[in-house]
């Protein structure tokens, strides 16, 4: 099977995800990287583009270079990931979109929920997928868990308990460090810090899993390091379409865990429970019975678990592999095969709408709001 072509734009040499989209679009020989963007310092990331294997002509300058240089090639790149600061996603999205390429863009995918309006019709006019890459859905036994609330083996879903929370901006004395700064700069990240950064991962896995949408939600934002002009914490219920309650804590500041990102799902005959930092393994406890561990690898898995697993039982498929059952998926996208579990552009609005309604939420004292964008109510 003939390689596609991979551009990156974004994600040079330091960068914290660059590495992982390397690893993961390369992971499965589905692609080959051909062209790059790398650094908003043209010079620094045409060497470096080039020190990864890419030709010296598609080691460009900067996205609008890349753009044009790509546009009319007869051997152009089938697809480019988009992973840029925040404020400028939109914008190379849509260049790229309109221009008839297939985009994963980092989330979140846009600063605003009119932004991510237009993304959704740009992709749906250009006949491109535009992709968000909600890369923890990706891992095989969240895939699992999605399968089995599909399935009914838990009944209908009554309470899901989620959170994203971690306690490496918790230094006052780092506060200034660059990598940590833009993240609490409106200039920078948008309307919010945390939520929009890690939260929002949490509510997309939510939905994710117990196939519902957030429909209204009611917020609170803690600002606990001085100077951040943006949200390091933040607690948020939320409902969902088919009557699902949520319940969402995000934390930069929580000393003392590494990642914090785990999920509960509570049905009416059943139980789930998965955690990235230990993401072989599913908690599973039917009512009444005795909690069980489903393993990554074992037998008996649904079948987009047993799909999207590379190495035996007992073997870790950390998190770059994770991002690299998002380009399995686009991949198989690309050739014409559906895949459901890919996160796509509706999948990025909703979650700005989710934002935005967090923000006027905690500006009201936590009043209930409506989540949903504009174009989805």
């Amino acid at each position: 099977m003939t390689k596609l072509k991979w551009g990156m734009i974004g994600g040079g040499e330091g960068s914290q995800i660059g590495p992982a989209h390397r690893l993961g679009a390369l992971a499965d020989g589905l692609f080959e990287f051909s062209a790059g963007a790398l650094d908003h310092r043209p010079d620094e990331g045409r060497e470096y583009a080039q020190r990864l294997g890419v030709a010296t002509d598609r080691a460009y300058g900067d996205w609008k270079e890349m753009l044009e240089g790509e546009r009319n090639r007869p051997d152009r790149i089938d697809l480019v990931t988009v992973a840029t600061p925040n404020s400028t996603h939109f914008e190379i999205t849509r260049a790229f979109l309109e221009a008839g390429f297939n985009v994963l863009c980092e989330k979140p995918m846009t600063m605003t929920v009119e932004e991510g309006e237009q993304i959704v019709r740009t992709a749906e006019a250009s006949g491109k997928l535009c992709a968000v890459n909600y890369c923890y859905s990706a891992y095989p036994m969240v895939r699992q868990a999605r399968a089995m609330v599909r399935a009914g083996e838990i009944g209908k879903v009554r309470l899901v308990v989620t959170n994203f929370s971690h306690g490496h901006h918790g230094d006052a004395a780092d506060a200034e460090n660059p990598r940590v700064r833009w993240r609490y700069d409106p200039a920078m990240a948008g309307v919010s810090g945390q939520f929009a950064d890690c939260g929002i991962h949490a509510l997309h896995m939510a939905s994710f899993i117990c196939n519902d949408e957030v429909e209204t939600l009611s917020a609170d934002f803690a600002s606990t390091i001085a100077g951040r002009a943006l949200e390091d914490d933040a607690m948020v219920n939320f409902r969902m379409a088919r009557g699902t309650v949520g319940r969402l804590w995000t934390s930069s500041v929580a000393i003392g865990r590494q990642h914090g990102f785990d999920i509960q799902v509570f049905g009416e005959t059943g139980g789930l429970r998965w955690a990235s930092e230990h993401p072989n393994q599913l908690i599973y406890t039917p009512v009444g019975g005795r909690t069980q561990i489903i393993e990554k690898g074992e037998s008996g898995l649904h079948d987009d678990a047993q799909r999207l697993s590379r190495v035996a039982i007992a073997h870790p498929e950390g998190f770059p592999l994770a991002v690299a059952n998002i380009y399995c998926d686009l991949a198989d996208a690309i050739r014409g095969q559906s895949r459901d579990g890919l996160p796509g552009a509706a999948d990025g609005v909703r979650s700005m709408a989710a934002v935005h309604a967090a923000v006027e939420s905690a500006s009201n004292r936590g009043a209930w709001v409506d989540a949903r964008p504009p174009m989805f109510r």
